[in-house]
């Protein structure tokens, strides 16, 4: 039975949840995750984790907020006033937006708050600063 080392595309299922047991993102019910171990497609942890799994077998594993997306950066959150934006822009709290920051170089933000002066915008990865715990099963490796 093949195992994954680097270089193996990985076909597997997964579920990701937060410390508290909220799901984040799964694959189940659709179709499974393929990613080349050694690729950088995933987060680091993920492929290590995944290395020298075969097809059929389980797993669960935690992967450090500083090994995942990184600590939460308070420098990432800014308040910008309403009227450097367009006004056509309904802004609303979670609702994500690009933002380009350099030379075509583009960023999503999340609206953290507003209020009729100014939009408060968040550049952290949604799951910047949080352990996150994925259950895999693999289903092949080539």
């Amino acid at each position: 039975m093949t195992k994954a080392t680097q270089d193996s595309t990985v076909l597997l299922h997964y579920t990701g949840t937060l410390e508290d047991g909220t799901e984040f993102d799964s694959s189940r019910g659709g179709d499974p995750l393929q990613f080349t171990v050694g690729g950088g497609e995933v987060i680091p942890g993920f492929e290590e984790a995944v290395v020298g799994m075969a097809p059929g077998e389980t797993k669960t594993f935690t992967i450090p907020a500083d090994e995942a997306y990184g600590p939460r950066r308070d420098d990432l959150v800014m308040q910008v006033a309403r009227d450097q934006f367009p006004p056509e822009i309904d802004f609303a709290v979670g609702q994500q937006y690009p933002v380009e920051v350099n030379e075509g170089q583009v960023v999503l933000v999340t609206v953290a708050a507003l209020d009729s002066e100014t939009v408060t915008l968040d550049a952290n990865h949604p799951l910047a600063g949080k352990d996150l715990t994925f259950a895999v099963e693999v289903v092949t490796v080539e």
